[in-house]
């Protein structure tokens, strides 16, 4: 339970090199009850904090190999603890490394939440790369700006208040965008100011980022089955669920990795990530992507940004809502968003509902808070 800064950055060299243990980095401020519902599926040997190591009695061994765990899905019930090797996480780094075409000695600027994979995984390509990270504890579009850094990794919100604050994005060689589906106007509006975006889909399952703009890293492969999932293999994929063999394989299939996101390949076979499985809207009798029809909403000229959910409804069973920041002095209406949606996709996609917010609700990930966003309009 260490803030961003020397003393993580060293344990988690010597967790990848063994001369020191496994490490899952938890957030300093969590709430007393989430933590000990952690501290319970993780059974760790020590708890580390600004205050120095207290262990821990009933502590279980990791699997051989491991250096880092990553507590996901402990926002409701028991949380997963994904067991990373050290090797996964190597591999993950480097490809990114040359993915982007980082030289030696540029280094990256860290300012995602290092109780993630993806603010850990920006420590580990600093690690692979030689060098020392900038590490920003909280993210701040001035603080970014001065920064001594050639690499960058955020997420869509992020990037979008960059953009606000007028910051020079092109004094960065790579900015590597995560965490959630980027608008397209965002990824314009980025390459018009001479930023070097480069999309990653992954999860903390694959060491995070996998698929960069559409296109596996090196040694990475991806496949869409007849159920429609993502399926992801190669040297980047956690050993399994930390004590929890029966989830470990419920999404294994021999080498795959059953992912809980939809996908299909476009013409030129990169992947498209059409939305999470659990996102399915089931409205009416039909089934809506909750991602497609906010992808097509994003694409909107006064959408600024969209998520789309399905909320309870007595009539349709869950009704397609779109939660919309509109772009500045501009009037959105239901009408004209349905009859945009309906250019593209079927009728039974356009929302019902329209909720006009200043911005969206996030998790700490950077994603959308779905399970906020499905109660009723605040």
């Amino acid at each position: 339970m260490l803030p961003p800064g020397p003393r993580l950055f060293e344990a988690l060299a010597a967790a990848l090199d063994g001369t020191g243990p496994a490490l899952c980095p938890l957030a300093p401020g969590m709430p007393g009850a989430a933590l000990e519902g952690v501290l319970e599926a993780l059974a760790p040997g020590a708890v580390e904090t600004a205050d120095g190591v207290r262990a821990r009695h009933g502590g279980v061994p990791v699997t051989e190999g491991t250096a880092v765990l990553i507590a996901t899905s402990g926002s409701t019930g028991t949380p997963k603890i994904v067991e990373l090797p050290a090797a996964a996480l190597r591999h993950s780094a480097a490809a990114t490394l040359a993915r982007v075409g980082a030289e030696p000695g540029e280094r990256w600027l860290c300012c995602l939440p290092t109780s993630h994979i993806s603010g850990i995984q920006v420590l580990v390509r600093a690690l692979v790369g030689g060098t020392e990270p900038v590490i920003q504890p909280r993210f701040d579009p001035t603080a970014v700006a001065d920064a001594d850094a050639a690499h960058l990794a955020c997420v869509p919100t992020q990037l979008r208040r960059l953009l606000d604050a007028g910051v020079d994005l092109g004094k960065f060689r790579s900015i590597v965008l995560g965490g959630a589906a980027a608008p397209p106007d965002l990824l314009a509006e980025a390459g018009r100011r001479g930023a070097r975006v480069f999309t990653a889909y992954g999860m903390s399952e694959t060491c995070g980022g996998c698929v960069y703009d559409g296109l596996p890293l090196d040694g990475v492969r991806a496949a869409v089955g007849e159920d429609g999932r993502i399926r992801l293999a190669g040297p980047v994929l956690f050993s399994g669920y930390r004590l929890r063999p029966e989830t470990t394989a419920a999404v294994r299939e021999g080498e795959w990795f059953v992912t809980s996101d939809l996908g299909a390949f476009d013409a030129e076979g990169r992947l498209r990530v059409r939305g999470r499985v659990d996102d399915v809207i089931n409205t009416g009798g039909e089934k809506v992507v909750a991602g497609e029809v906010a992808d097509a909403l994003s694409r909107h000229p006064g959408v600024r940004d969209a998520v789309v959910v399905g909320r309870p409804d007595a009539e349709w069973g869950e009704r397609v809502t779109a939660v919309v920041v509109p772009e500045a002095r501009t009037a959105l209406g239901l009408d004209e968003l349905r009859a945009w949606v309906r250019e593209t996709l079927p009728s039974y996609a356009a929302p019902r509902e329209l909720e006009l917010v200043t911005a969206i609700p996030l998790l700490p990930s950077g994603k959308p808070d779905r399970e906020l966003l499905r109660r009723p309009a605040r």
